[in-house]
């Protein structure tokens, strides 16, 4: 078994690529190869996977998430340094940020991208389900103090 780290992986494909972490080659996968479902895989994720020789080169086998979500993991997110904007992930930036703390709404769309890469860059091993949950509290928050366009 290997390990390694998800760069991206596009969902409505279904492949993408992980890096594993003993530095070999960037391995392709499939979403027919994952054991967790493919809405878990995002950018940073921590990965077990076994290599297979594909069509086209390695190929990522059995994957699934290396580790689950733990109560100091939990803990580390109030302590962490803040994460650089757009560096945990490939999402989509934002280009015009002159309106950050300016007092006017912000997109919803722009609010989930940003807690995305935040939560990424603080615990890379969040499931999908963590990181919608996670969102949808921060969310709900924004919306009571009128932090969000309507």
């Amino acid at each position: 078994m290997a390990t390694g780290r998800v760069i991206r992986f596009d969902e409505v494909r279904g492949y993408g690529f992980i890096s594993p972490d003993n530095g070999s080659a960037d391995v392709f996968v499939h979403a027919n190869d994952l054991l967790d479902g493919k809405d878990q895989y995002r950018p940073g994720l921590h990965v077990v996977f076994e290599i297979e020789d594909g069509e086209r080169g390695p190929k990522a086998s059995h994957v699934r998430i290396a580790e689950p979500m733990t109560a100091l993991a939990v803990e580390s997110i109030s302590t962490a340094a803040p994460i650089p904007i757009g560096t945990a992930s490939k999402l989509p930036a934002r280009t015009d940020r002159s309106d950050i703390g300016s007092g006017v709404p912000l997109p919803v769309e722009d609010l989930r991208h940003e807690l995305t890469e935040a939560l990424l860059g603080v615990l890379p091993a969040l499931t999908g389900d963590q990181i919608l949950h996670a969102r949808s509290k921060v969310i709900a928050l924004a919306a009571t103090h009128h932090w969000l366009e309507a």
